[in-house]
């Protein structure tokens, strides 16, 4: 059921933005990957199936796309994920990424059961949503991924997305599914609220 056709991959270092350059610069980057929808060009009831199999997808491109950021998994602050889905697709079919895609990131990082129903986790359990948008387009579409902070989903200088886009896809019958890391915050980020350093108790909620 899973054909992959293509895998594009990007990465970026973003050194100021007109502002004092910091010690370290925010490194972020995505990578998508184009695969066969089998269930374009008609309605089935049931797509479970498809999302099972999309697991190791996940979790396959989740190291990927690590390794080309190359940082120790300990420096990865935000993520986020996504999908474009081809003309004769619906955007149902980019939900089936939802868990595939959000969970693999989150063992990558750190994330247990154990560490989720622990209101007082510590820092590096990747507990919070990871954010998601989905859209049916053609071929060379762009896709904002959103990206927040892997513990607390209300932290503001971690508010962000990067734009993703895989060129020449996808096709009508196919769909492109992201996943998305980035380093740290917006790089002169100064909106105030709840900051990362600050937080004692992690839920991924605050």
């Amino acid at each position: 059921m899973i054909d992959i056709r293509r895998v594009f991959s990007h990465v970026e270092d973003i050194h100021h933005e007109f502002g004092p350059v910091p010690a370290t610069p925010l490194r972020r980057g995505y990578i998508g990957v184009v695969l066969t929808n089998p269930y374009a060009g008609r309605f089935e009831p049931d797509i479970l199936p498809m999302m099972e199999q999309l697991n190791e997808v996940g979790l396959r491109f989740a190291r990927e796309l690590l390794s080309h950021l190359r940082v120790p998994v300990e420096r990865i602050e935000g993520y986020g994920k996504g999908a474009i889905i081809g003309s004769a697709g619906e955007l149902e079919h980019g939900a089936l990424w939802h868990v595939p895609g959000g969970y693999a990131m989150r063992e990558l990082l750190g994330w247990t059961e154990e560490a989720s129903a622990n209101s007082n986790g510590q820092p590096g359990n990747a507990l919070s949503i990871v954010p998601s948008t989905k859209k049916v387009a053609g071929p060379g579409a762009t896709l904002d991924v959103p990206l927040t902070h892997i513990n607390a989903s209300y932290v503001r200088s971690h508010f962000d997305a990067i734009e993703a886009r895989v060129p020449g896809a996808p096709r009508a019958d196919e769909m492109v599914v992201f996943l998305a890391m980035s380093t740290g915050p917006r790089i002169h980020a100064r909106v105030g609220g709840l900051a990362a350093n600050a937080i004692s108790q992690w839920d991924g909620l605050r």
